[in-house]
């Protein structure tokens, strides 16, 4: 009697222990690899640390940088919950926005990218959070960013917090120069053109030249002198 009720515990100790593992690891699974990551806010420190891949489609082919949806799906309300995406480690000619001219050959960088990826599931491994609250990212496979260099429809990115994964800034600026020499892209009229990098410096220049030429008291000035016409206007009326 004591050996079956002895059985009968163990077979439901097991169970219990099977069923807990099997759930733990189903949670542990749907976490990692099922969980819907609505946009770049879900994105948080320690998927950043730990370097994550995500898998995805891209969405949006109108502007710079890509909109990238994970795990997506055609609910009208998921629509817009989107994660942006920069391609690490390169420039790509700026489109028009904030008032500014757009860059020769933006519109030509864009259409290279969209025919590459649009629409077609990607995998990236996520790296950090920029300025603009971007996240930067490795695409998977060959480098998605060498291919745009090679085509000369980038620059090498080579500000602070720049990343090469792999393959290194050397081998980064190694394809840039071959797509010059070849006149490829954005280099077919020679080495000229002015980059991505440059084109943001001369606008940073002029807002800041514009900044401190900007009047200092004019809503004053012209107050007072109002008043002055004004006082002007009571002595003569009487």
């Amino acid at each position: 009697m004591l050996g079956r009720m002895s059985w009968c515990r163990l077979l439901v100790l097991g169970s219990f222990v099977v069923g807990s593992a099997t759930v733990a690891t189903s949670a542990f699974i749907y976490y990692r690899f099922g969980r819907r990551i609505q946009n770049g806010d879900w994105i948080n420190p320690r998927i950043l640390t730990k370097q994550r891949w995500i898998r995805g489609v891209v969405t949006n082919g109108h502007r710079w940088p890509f909109k990238f949806r994970k795990l997506p799906t055609l609910a009208k309300d998921l629509k817009n919950q989107t994660i942006h995406i920069r391609i690490a480690g390169v420039d790509a000619p700026e489109g028009s926005h904030f008032g500014r001219e757009g860059q020769p050959y933006h519109k030509e960088s864009l259409k290279w990218l969209r025919n590459k990826i649009l629409g077609r599931v990607v995998y990236c491994q996520v790296l950090r959070r920029d300025q603009y609250s971007r996240i930067v990212a490795f695409f998977s496979g060959r480098s998605l960013a060498m291919d745009m260099l090679k085509a000369g429809w980038a620059t090498t990115y080579e500000q602070a917090g720049a990343e090469y994964g792999k393959w290194g800034k050397e081998e980064y600026l190694r394809i840039e120069a071959e797509a010059k020499a070849a006149r490829r892209g954005m280099w077919k009229l020679g080495i000229t053109a002015e980059t991505p990098a440059a084109y943001k410096r001369r606008h940073a220049q002029g807002a800041d030249v514009a900044s401190v030429a900007k009047p200092v008291g004019t809503a004053r000035t012209t107050k007072s002198r109002l008043n002055t016409a004004s006082w002007w206007k009571r002595i003569w009326s009487r």
